[in-house]
């Protein structure tokens, strides 16, 4: 774990227990997959809300949208782009707050064939982060419910999938 009173450098957030933090992660996941098939919804938001006031799910969402996502370069509508590993450690500090407001969005207007115009709104890296923690939340919830023989736009499931 990371204390704040040490020198926080990049070498604590490359040496920070991912392997560790994605097990966390899927075993609070697993009980909220479990407590929604059972019917204990009262068991299941409460785990939901452990996800989100997770240590490991914050720092791994931040890393998701700082590292490695494909759109982590496109910048919202406050123009940061990639964000140092300071900013990183305050992006977590920031998403500990439990009422989140969102920034604007940015727009970039894309022209379709027609002539016409639509919009590409982009939001910011902070809520980028706090989206991904919303979904690690809700999505093994949505699992649970969903059909077994579904593969359309589902985690961990593929065309292959379906033609097994």
């Amino acid at each position: 774990m990371i204390r704040h009173s040490k020198k926080i450098t990049s070498e604590s957030w490359k040496s920070l227990p991912w392997k560790k933090f994605r097990a966390n992660l899927f075993r609070l996941q697993k009980r909220v997959f479990k407590a929604v098939r059972v019917g204990d919804k009262r068991k299941a938001k409460s785990l939901q809300k452990l996800i989100l006031r997770s240590f490991a799910a914050r720092f791994l969402a931040i890393r998701q949208v700082t590292q490695l996502n494909a759109g982590k370069k496109t910048a919202g509508i406050d123009g940061k782009t990639a964000l140092t590993y300071e900013e990183r450690f305050n992006l977590e500090l920031l998403l500990r707050q439990q009422n989140w407001y969102h920034n604007k969005l940015r727009q970039i207007p894309i022209p379709k064939k027609d002539g016409s115009i639509r919009y590409l709104k982009v939001p910011t890296i902070a809520d980028r982060a706090w989206q991904c923690l919303a979904k690690y939340a809700l999505e093994p919830a949505h699992e649970a419910t969903f059909h077994a023989n579904s593969y359309g736009f589902r985690p961990g499931r593929s065309a292959h999938d379906a033609q097994k």
